[in-house]
């Protein structure tokens, strides 16, 4: 399933400045960074969930703030790109 990650971590401190590259980080092992604070990941039922887990622990409730937006396996037809910045296939073989 395609899930949409998206996030705002206050970078006024440098605890916020690590949790913010900590996300990223996460964010990372999981999908594609398609924006500057926002991931699509396609995941299964067990990967969302520890993804979830890993975001949670690592955020400031008081501070940040993470969305999560479960676009379902057939996404492709729910996801319109225009612009710069080629779109990746998520079900190829993602090398970082």
């Amino acid at each position: 399933m395609l899930i949409l990650v998206t996030y705002d971590v206050d970078t006024e401190t440098n605890q916020g400045r690590k949790r913010l590259r900590h996300v990223a980080k996460i964010c990372t092992g999981y999908g594609i960074r398609v924006q500057n604070s926002v991931f699509e990941c396609n995941v299964d039922a067990s990967q969302l969930k520890l993804l979830r887990k890993e975001l949670l622990d690592e955020m400031d409730k008081t501070e940040d703030s993470i969305r999560l937006y479960n676009l379902g396996n057939n996404y492709h037809n729910k996801v319109e790109h225009y612009g710069t910045k080629e779109t990746k296939d998520l079900e190829d073989i993602l090398i970082f």
